[in-house]
């Protein structure tokens, strides 16, 4: 190694400085660079002769791989990963903390230990804790070993020595190597540990999830090369004032990257929901103004949701517009748009918007249901409770057509809807549907005039 020396770092982007720096100027983080002392440069890991690159194909020429997926034992941690577990694959996985990123791993791996030996590495509890909450989830599989570890070369030796078919570190940013001085967490440790997992993933075909930390804006904490690095990426998110948690994939080289799973949280671990519609709209109430339920398509699955708003007069100069799964600059998007369009005064309101169970949408289809939700409320009028709105809103007040209505309208069908409102364009290509009576709409004034 050479000689030690001290830099800082961005704890973002991993941009190195010889001198601390107010903002990082490689991603415009303020306050991110942290000292770290580099002992040196690890040393060039030669690939084995058997890893070395072959020569060049032409891709006519390959033969096509077999994907052979092995079932997690929870259909929505299958859905997300797009059919179960691949081997050599590295699945990183972030949330809040205490939102149940070690509990999903510890169920899956308990239902992967079927199929083989599993390993699981906790560098945060110690072995008799890890046991505590296996006891507490029911989980009594004698395939699942467990080992306290923090160094990166004992990590990879036991893997090694046991030839297990999975491998989960919880959490990646406690495992540090002895090739480097920094401490664990740093930028230089999470980038080397998780290379290294990962080129023994690949050459070993063992299937990796890695539990990683997030910052408080939600995004992982560490270089986003991380992210790069591995095959799949899954944000856990929920809120703790609800039973609810939403697995949701941002990166998947296997699979869609739309796909979400939910579960719900109780005493003895999670719980795959299967018709996550039907649980969302189980408290709904009945003919409250301000209450609408919409349709979003997450993958390949349409999910009904209840979008509640509150239109209330206020004292203060500026109103607020407060809002809760939705992008706040969309809501006050198509709050402007009703008052231009509708004529309704609502500088002198406070709104807040919120969708209920805790899920965020992001899908512009909800549109038409968020601005029926706030003119209900405004107006004091109820919607029909048996009525689904969908609908992009554009800025001349056009309704614009959204993708698989029919998706939509039989969802709403099953849970016993009675009236779908959808633009008219999407209407025209829609067939006929038991149960359902489908009206369409060209504009925002033929939205009112149905509803209101």
């Amino acid at each position: 190694m050479g000689k030690g020396r001290t830099i800082f770092a961005c704890q973002g982007c991993g941009f190195r400085s010889t001198r601390w720096l107010g903002r990082c100027p490689d991603c415009g983080e303020w306050n991110s660079l942290v000292e770290e002392r580099i002992e040196g440069e690890p040393p060039s890991r030669r690939a084995p002769a058997g890893d070395r690159a072959r020569d060049a194909q032409p891709i006519t020429e390959l033969a096509p791989a077999t994907e052979m997926r092995r079932s997690s034992g929870i259909d929505e941690l299958d859905r997300v990963l797009g059919g179960g577990v691949v081997p050599g694959s590295v699945v990183l996985i972030g949330g809040d903390p205490g939102i149940g990123k070690s509990t999903l791993v510890l169920q899956a791996l308990a239902a992967l230990a079927a199929a083989g030996p599993v390993l699981y590495v906790s560098g945060e509890e110690s072995p008799q804790q890890v046991k505590m909450r296996a006891d507490r989830l029911g989980v009594a599989a004698p395939g699942l070993l467990v080992l306290a570890e923090t160094s990166l070369a004992a990590i990879i030796e036991q893997a090694r020595a046991l030839n297990p078919i999975v491998l989960a570190v919880d959490s990646i940013q406690t495992v540090s190597t002895e090739e480097l001085g920094s401490a664990p967490g740093s930028i230089s440790q999470v980038r080397e540990s998780a290379g290294q997992l990962v080129q023994v993933a690949k050459r070993s075909e063992l299937a990796c999830f890695l539990i990683g930390h997030v910052t408080k804006e939600g995004l992982f904490a560490g270089p986003r090369v991380l992210e790069h690095m591995v095959d799949t990426v899954l944000y856990f998110e929920g809120d703790r004032g609800h039973s609810f948690r939403v697995l949701r994939t941002v990166k998947n080289r296997f699979g869609s990257t739309n796909e979400i799973g939910v579960f719900e949280m109780k005493e003895d671990g999670l719980h795959a929901v299967a018709n996550p519609s039907a649980l969302f709209l189980s408290e709904r109430p009945i003919d409250v103004p301000g209450s609408v339920v919409v349709a979003s398509i997450e993958g390949t699955r349409p999910i009904l949701v209840e979008l509640q708003a509150l239109v209330s007069p206020t004292a203060l100069g500026t109103p607020r517009r407060t809002t809760l799964g939705l992008d706040h600059n969309r809501v006050a998007l198509l709050v402007a748009i009703l008052e231009k369009k509708m004529g309704l005064q609502l500088a002198g309101h406070d709104i807040f918007v919120n969708v209920a169970g805790g899920v965020r949408l992001d899908e512009p289809a909800t549109d038409l249901g968020a601005i029926v939700a706030v003119a209900s409320s405004f107006l004091d009028r109820a919607v029909d409770p048996r009525t689904l709105i969908v609908g992009e809103v554009g800025l001349a007040g056009e309704v614009r057509a959204i993708g698989q209505t029919e998706t939509r309208v039989r969802e709403a069908a099953k849970l016993g809807f009675r009236r779908c409102v959808v633009p008219e364009s999407s209407r025209r290509q829609l067939p006929a549907i038991a149960g359902v009576e489908v009206v369409g709409v060209q504009s925002l004034q033929g939205a009112w005039d149905l509803l209101f």
